[in-house]
């Protein structure tokens, strides 16, 4: 008996094995290599063999294994680069606060200012970096050549923060001296200032005060005869941004922050690019097709509401890594958090990194279509396990080892071997 179980042990790991030979052979041959993770190099191979499907999307989703990767960065950096240069997308949409975006785009348009000031204030930490600095010094020195209509633009999708839009709307009004009562401008200082409050009905309080300044404020618009001005156009934006985030608040689920940055892409592709064309820098968790977080889940994400809407227009991007430097946040009762770095000398079993990192190119691009279409041994099509980090990063001591299904869930996939922390140093200005 033990010898038949010891043959068919020997049996089946043989196949495993050959199998694995087998995607690692296909994948040699039909991936393609990305020189290196440098932000300011081209993307000569990959443009010489775009995929047919990214070659005709208008909508791209650039995830990130983890938010912490300078290497996920530099290489997103780099494709959005590209598509500028390439495909005419002049709209640069990040997992961020729509409130960030003024000083932004007035800087990256010429304007005075710090950006290294502009960029500590953006609200997600993991954009404190200079890899973010960097990006947008090339949006600005791009911009500089460039007429106004021609310039890239930066948007905030997220709707997490409702800071100073109420500072926004009272000084609307009062330029204006639009009629909204002091009881109604009130709520909007709660909701932009004191944030959620544990009562069940503190949103279904709230919102309707918020809608009624908008309906102010756009019977005011239409009485005026402004109903083409972009200021109005601007505040009633805030104010959706701000309903939003104390809808978000009081759920406080994936799926209602997922659907608010849908709702919000939407509106800028619709409302903001003249040819309908966007690049979105998001976790992969958010600009997948499929689910928030793991492979099954019910979550309703940003990029399967993107991917329902826009079908072949969207095209998703997923990043994955086999080993590196990863920092985590160490988060204790009542003391300040603080960050340790942690080594991953081998991708965990049962992975798809522990497969793809056996390939010759240490940094490579897979289009999923041709990877269900051609791939004899079906791997991406095969539930498979990924590591996921997310803002906390990693945490060894509780590692999410999360269920995936790469052609489901991605359009295309980027493979890096090893990455490194992105770099928080930034200097004053």
């Amino acid at each position: 008996m033990r010898i038949i179980l010891l043959v068919t042990f020997l049996s089946i790991s043989l196949q495993i094995y050959a199998q694995d030979e087998e995607t690692i052979a296909w994948i040699n041959a039909n991936s393609i290599k990305i020189e290196d993770a440098n932000a300011d190099t081209e993307l000569v191979i990959f443009a010489e063999n775009v995929p047919e499907k990214f070659a005709e999307a208008n909508v791209f989703g650039f995830g990130e294994a983890s938010h912490h990767g300078k290497e996920f960065f530099d290489i997103k950096a780099k494709y959005f680069k590209y598509l500028v240069e390439t495909q005419d997308v002049k709209t640069f949409i990040m997992e961020e606060a729509y409130q960030t975006e003024a000083p932004v785009n007035e800087w990256i348009s010429g304007g005075e200012g710090g950006i290294y000031e502009i960029v500590r204030n953006f609200t997600l930490y993991p954009w404190h970096c200079i890899e973010v600095v960097n990006l947008l010094k090339w949006m600005r020195d791009y911009n500089l050549t460039k007429s106004n209509d021609e310039q890239i633009r930066f948007y905030g999708m997220d709707i997490q923060s409702g800071n100073d839009i109420n500072l926004e709307v009272r000084d609307f009004v009062k330029t204006h001296k639009i009629p909204v009562h002091e009881e109604l401008l009130a709520s909007a200082d709660s909701c932009s200032t004191v944030g959620y409050s544990k009562t069940s009905d503190w949103a279904g309080n709230q919102i309707p005060k918020l809608k009624e300044i908008e309906q102010i404020i756009t019977d005011f618009q239409t009485k005026s005869g402004r109903s083409t001005n972009q200021e109005f156009t601007s505040i009633i934006r805030s104010l959706n941004y701000l309903i939003k985030n104390v809808t978000y608040l009081q759920n406080r689920k994936s799926e209602v922050r997922d659907l608010g940055m849908f709702e919000n892409v939407k509106w800028i592709v619709d409302n903001k690019t003249e040819n309908g064309k966007a690049f979105i820098w998001a976790h992969n968790d958010h600009v997948n097709n499929l689910t928030f977080n793991y492979y099954g889940s019910s979550w309703i994400n940003l990029g399967r509401h993107l991917k329902e809407y826009y079908n072949n227009d969207y095209y998703s991007v997923g990043f994955d890594f086999g080993i590196g430097t990863l920092p985590g946040a160490v988060i204790k009762k009542n003391k300040p958090i603080y960050w340790e770095t942690h080594t991953l000398a081998k991708p965990f079993r049962k992975t798809y990194a522990e497969t793809l990192i056996k390939a010759d190119n240490d940094i490579y691009f897979i289009d999923m279509k041709e990877a269900v279409n051609s791939d004899p041994t079906n791997f991406f099509s095969t539930v498979n396990k990924q590591l996921g980090l997310g803002g906390p990063g990693y945490n060894p001591k509780k590692k999410y080892i999360l269920n995936k299904k790469f052609s489901e869930m991605f359009d295309g996939i980027i493979f890096i071997d090893s990455i490194s922390p992105s770099n928080h140093n930034l200097k004053k200005d």
